[in-house]
C-alpha cells in the first residue's frame, strides 16, 4: 500500500478521491486552507493538515515528514462567479503547483495526478474535445492556470522524470457538492419551489458526470498505472443545454420553481462543452452513467441528508 497526500481534499471531488483511496487499504494524507473546501467533507479516518499549498514552507513541512508515494494535485480556487472576482487568487495558484512539483521531485514521489479542467479548451474548436486534437485558447486566468499546470508537469518528466497523469475534469455533480455549482444551486432550488436562475438563454450546452463515475475512472487509472504521462478527459459525453437540465431538475423533484433568465455572464461562459471520453470507456468498462440516473441518486441523497433549508 502506498502513502498518498491529496491537496485540496477538503473540496467536493479531492476529498471523495482521499476517501476511495484510504478504503483501497492506502495511508492517505489531506491539506486544505479550507478557502473553498469543507473540513465536514474530510473522512474521519484520513489525517488532514491546515495547509496553504501556494506557501512552499508549510507544504514542505508536510512533504518532509510523511515521504510520500504519489500526490493528487486537486488543490484550487474553484467556482464560476469566485474564480472570475479574484483572478489574481487565481493566478497565485501556479504557485502551489510549483511547489508540489519541487517537493514532489526532491522527496522521491513517483507520480504526481493533476485536477486539470475542461475550462482550458475555451470555446470548442471541434465537438467533441480531445485531449491530442483540440487546441487550449482559453485566455480566462483560471484556465490559464490549469494550462500552465499541465505544461510544468510536462516539464518536470522531462528534465527530472517526474511522471504525471493529468486529468481533465468536465462538469461533476454529486452529494457534498456546493451550491457554487450549476446542479447543486439549480437542486436546492427546485426543493425549495424557490426560482432557478440561468445566466443567458440557457442554450449552452453542457456534460455533467455523476461523482462516482469520475472517481471510478481516476482510481481505476492509478490503480492499474494507466494514461502514464498523458492526458484524459473526465466527463460524460451526454450534451444537453443549461435550459433543458434545469427542466430535467424540476421534473425530478417536483417542483414548482419558476425559471428565470438572467443576463449572460460577461465571460466565461462558454457557448458549447463535451468531450471524447473513449479513453474513460476503455477505463471503465461502460459509458458514465446519464444524467437522469445520477440526479434521482444526488436527489434521494440529499432528502436522506436534509441538507436542503430555506
Amino acid at each position: 500500500m502506498a502513502k498518498i497526500l491529496v491537496t485540496g481534499g477538503a473540496g467536493f471531488i479531492a476529498s471523495a478521491m482521499a476517501s476511495r483511496l484510504a478504503h483501497e487499504g492506502h495511508t492517505v494524507v489531506i491539506v486544505d486552507n479550507l478557502l473553498t473546501g469543507k473540513k465536514s467533507n474530510i473522512p474521519e479516518n484520513i489525517h488532514f493538515v491546515h495547509c496553504d499549498v501556494n506557501e512552499f514552507t508549510d507544504l514542505s513541512g508536510v512533504f518532509y515528514a510523511n515521504g510520500f508515494d504519489y500526490v493528487f494535485h486537486y488543490a484550487a480556487l474553484v467556482g464560476v462567479q469566485r474564480t472570475l472576482a479574484n483572478p489574481v487568487k487565481v493566478l497565485n495558484d501556479m504557485d502551489g503547483i510549483r511547489n508540489v512539483l519541487q517537493l514532489s521531485k526532491t522527496t522521491g514521489v513517483k507520480r504526481v495526478y493533476f485536477a486539470s479542467s475542461s475550462e482550458v479548451y475555451g470555446e470548442p474548436f471541434e465537438i467533441p474535445q480531445n485531449e491530442n486534437t483540440t487546441p487550449l485558447n482559453s485566455r480566462l486566468p483560471y484556465a490559464i492556470v490549469k494550462n500552465a499546470g499541465e505544461a510544468w508537469l510536462k516539464a518536470y518528466e522531462k528534465e527530472y522524470g517526474l511522471e504525471y497523469t493529468i486529468f481533465r475534469f468536465f462538469n461533476t455533480y454529486g452529494p457534498n457538492q456546493s451550491d457554487d455549482f450549476v446542479i447543486s444551486r439549480f437542486i436546492r432550488a427546485a426543493m425549495l419551489n424557490e426560482p432557478i436562475h440561468i445566466y443567458g438563454d440557457g442554450l449552452q450546452t453542457r456534460t455533467f458526470c455523476y461523482i462516482d463515475d469520475n472517481i471510478e475512472a481516476c482510481y481505476r487509472v492509478f490503480a492499474n498505472d494507466l494514461f502514464v504521462n498523458d492526458v484524459v478527459n473526465i466527463g460524460s459525453d451526454e450534451e444537453l443545454t443549461i435550459a433543458t437540465v434545469a427542466l430535467n431538475i424540476r421534473e425530478a423533484c417536483n417542483s414548482d420553481s419558476e425559471i428565470l433568465h438572467l443576463p449572460a455572464l460577461s465571460e466565461g461562459d462558454m457557448s458549447r462543452r463535451m468531450p471524447d471520453i473513449e479513453k474513460m470507456i476503455s477505463i471503465l468498462g461502460n459509458k458514465p452513467r446519464d444524467l437522469k440516473t445520477g440526479l434521482q441518486l444526488l436527489i434521494n441523497a440529499v432528502k436522506q441528508k436534509g441538507h436542503v433549508r430555506n
